[in-house]
């Protein structure tokens, strides 16, 4: 399990490890102290202005909208701020790109966050999309005999390391008397893990949208379970640095809005949304559609019940030995000023 353990932690590089153990990221349990430091820094007259927001994205979601639309660059052209946009594959290199200040805001699933603060990133939560559990899930090939997650006893099964599938891989997998032990994990990256699930050297995958429907549809994988009954936070957050969320609150808040309007829109018209994804992802139409369905939209601020779901997922990895240490999540947890 140590080898598991340090497989899933070297998702993020040594720098980060050792940047970690050098700096103190650790966010005041006290949101009014916080929150009143960020607004004096926001009305500082010695800050530099910000030219420029960095915003990592993945294939899907409310900032493929946003920047297929340009609906944050009008927002902030008042201000003066350009967007530069950064596509990634998954929320771990993601993550990593924000501790490192290469990006000052992005979007991942629930695990990769757990991750980045047990390596001592300098990362905060911000807001949450609505929970989506029908957006991930453990599925096999089309011609794959196996019926159910207990079957995959000594099968070879790929995720991402610590994406947001490995949790929903993890507690299927405890639904089902198993563990990390029982199967031969393979740590892939989705388009790695979708090359070998296709050329039948994967029993099963763990994987989530828009990958999910497209192996569905294009390749008849079955579902063996997806995440629905398994985590009560399967969803995507919106997370900054910490420098950046401290020195620029108000942009964080611009940016949280335009993700509202963005996710009103794709409710409305969630076919002109799956263009933009065909788009940038060159999905078929069916596929892209498909995965807009999948998932349900609309963002908040983060609460107490979505960081207590944060806790136990945390608690959940440290105790099957694939989290190294014990972390709180509420410690890194960015709160708007009003």
């Amino acid at each position: 399990m140590k080898k598991v353990s340090a497989l899933l932690i070297s998702g993020f590089s040594i720098s980060l490890l050792l940047a970690g153990c050098q700096q103190n990221t650790t966010k005041s349990a006290n949101a009014a102290t916080t929150n009143e430091a960020q607004t004096n820094d926001s009305k500082s007259g010695d800050a530099k202005p910000l030219e420029e927001v960095r915003i990592g994205l993945q294939s899907s979601g409310a900032l493929v909208y946003l920047r297929e639309s340009k609906l944050l660059e009008k927002s902030l052209e008042k201000s003066g701020i350009k967007v530069n946009w950064v596509q990634f594959q998954s929320g771990p290199p993601l993550l990593e790109a924000l501790n490192t200040n290469n990006i000052d805001f992005g979007t991942a699933g629930d695990t990769p966050p757990i991750f980045a603060q047990a390596a001592g990133s300098n990362l905060v939560y911000v807001a949450y999309e609505k929970p989506s559990p029908q957006s991930e899930a453990v599925i096999v090939p089309a011609s794959s005999t196996l019926k159910s997650v207990a079957e995959l006893k000594g099968k070879s099964v790929a995720v991402t390391k610590g994406s947001s599938a490995n949790y929903t891989l993890l507690k299927a997998l405890e639904r089902d008397k198993l563990s990390f032990a029982d199967i031969d994990v393979k740590y892939l990256q989705p388009s790695d893990a979708r090359a070998a699930f296709e050329s039948g050297k994967l029993d099963a995958w763990t994987v989530w949208e828009p990958y999910l429907s497209s192996a569905k549809i294009e390749l008849k994988a079955r579902v063996l379970t997806d995440a629905t009954g398994l985590k009560p936070n399967n969803t995507s957050f919106y997370l900054a640095s910490t420098d950046f969320a401290q020195k620029h609150p108000d942009v964080v808040k611009d940016i949280v809005k335009a993700i509202d309007e963005a996710d009103k829109a794709i409710t409305a018209d969630p076919v002109t949304f799956s263009k933009m994804i065909q788009k940038v992802t060159n999905l078929k139409p069916d596929v892209a559609l498909a995965s807009v369905k999948s998932r349900n939209y609309g963002v908040n601020y983060i609460t107490d019940d979505i960081i207590q779901a944060q806790q136990q997922e945390a608690d959940t990895f440290y105790k099957n030995k694939l989290l190294p240490k014990q972390i709180q999540v509420k410690d890194i947890v960015w709160y708007p000023p009003k």
